[in-house]
């Protein structure tokens, strides 16, 4: 079975962002932006078998992240991804934080995905980065990379998950299906 891979949507993404920054209501700590998606990430795989935002996992020192999303806060990401992005949200202040500029609505969002970030909001939204960091220490995917990153494969969080090989080889067809649909629409 080839690796799942997902489409990166950087628009959902960003919505995604700015809904849970809007619930914070004031500016956020990156670092626990990128856990608070990783875990809506990991919860919407979950419970409706479908990333919110098709990025690529990773562990690092501080946890599993969202790879691209990592990319787009350190402005490593030259592509129209980082356009977008900081078109909606600040790069970082000197305390680590960033912030809205505007709001990109949340046509891409459905309501169950809107409904996973409040969750993961009002569960994870107080604690501190470090220890949100610390907690997604203990969850069996993430492996301690040192000072450099190791991907996560995307059956292996399904298979934490308890999604059966059946389950994991469907969500792998629908992925190949979205990504051969959006080569022919969108070339």
């Amino acid at each position: 079975m080839m690796s799942i891979q997902f489409r990166f949507h950087p628009q959902k993404t960003v919505e995604a962002a700015a809904f849970l920054l809007k619930l914070h209501g004031k500016p956020m700590q990156y670092l626990g932006l990128l856990k608070m998606l990783y875990l809506s990430d990991r919860m919407a795989l979950e419970e409706i078998e479908w990333p919110i935002t098709g990025d690529r996992y990773v562990s690092m020192k501080h946890g599993p992240v969202l790879s691209e999303v990592y990319d787009l806060i350190k402005s490593n990401s030259l592509d129209n991804a980082f356009s977008l992005w900081s078109k909606f949200i600040t790069t970082p202040d000197p305390d680590y934080c960033i912030k809205l500029i505007q709001d990109p609505g949340n046509n891409e969002l459905c309501e169950a995905e809107e409904n996973i970030l409040r969750q993961v909001y009002q569960e994870f939204g107080h604690y501190d980065r470090f220890d949100l960091a610390k907690l997604t220490h203990h969850f069996p995917e993430w492996q301690n990379p040192g000072e450099s990153s190791i991907p996560i494969a995307v059956e292996k969080i399904l298979k934490v998950l308890g999604k059966s090989d059946r389950e994991i080889e469907e969500i792998q067809q629908d992925a190949i299906r979205e990504a051969y649909l959006d080569e022919v629409l969108n070339g």
